[in-house]
């Protein structure tokens, strides 16, 4: 987890235009450097629409989590806290692949998820983005292409300085 320290030299360095040197060290994909998969308009647990075709010029964050996925607990407060930081210039979009709604229900409410959550019951998202393990995140930068994934061995600071970066390139 970010120090308030290490959270607030860092936005600083972003609002004058620094950023990390390079990208954190990717988890292996067939995706990466590829166009991000398009989610199309789907329904969220809250009833909302999301998908990431309208999403243009923009970073766009697609996390995949579980209930049951011990990572995921790590992961998702990065996530959230990326998300209320950067709401105006990063798309954060959530898959759970959790069997029942109710379970992803208790994930938001547990975690305090702001940002919009797909159910993928079918495991549809999972298989397009070639997901084998949870947690998976896809960072695409303006232009749509994957730039870092994160797997179940990144930090929590990892998937921020991805986005860090790819705001200061």
């Amino acid at each position: 987890m970010l120090s308030r320290r290490e959270l607030l030299l860092t936005s600083g360095a972003l609002l004058i235009g620094c950023g990390p040197a390079k990208l954190p060290a990717t988890a292996p994909s067939s995706l990466l450097g590829k166009p991000m998969p398009k989610i199309r308009k789907r329904r969220t647990v809250t009833g909302a629409r999301v998908g990431t075709a309208a999403n243009q010029n923009k970073i766009t964050v697609v996390k995949f989590f579980a209930k049951y996925c011990e990572p995921c607990k790590r992961t998702l407060p990065a996530a959230e806290r990326l998300h209320r930081a950067n709401r105006d210039s990063v798309l954060l979009i959530g898959v759970a692949e959790d069997e029942y709604r109710a379970q992803v229900e208790e994930t938001i409410k547990l975690y305090g998820l702001s940002f919009p959550v797909i159910h993928d019951r079918g495991n549809v998202l999972i298989g397009r983005f070639r997901t084998a393990e949870l947690p998976a995140t896809f960072v695409a930068d303006a232009s749509g292409r994957v730039r870092w994934v994160g797997g179940p061995k990144q930090s929590e600071r990892d998937l921020h300085d991805a986005v860090a970066y790819l705001q200061a390139n």
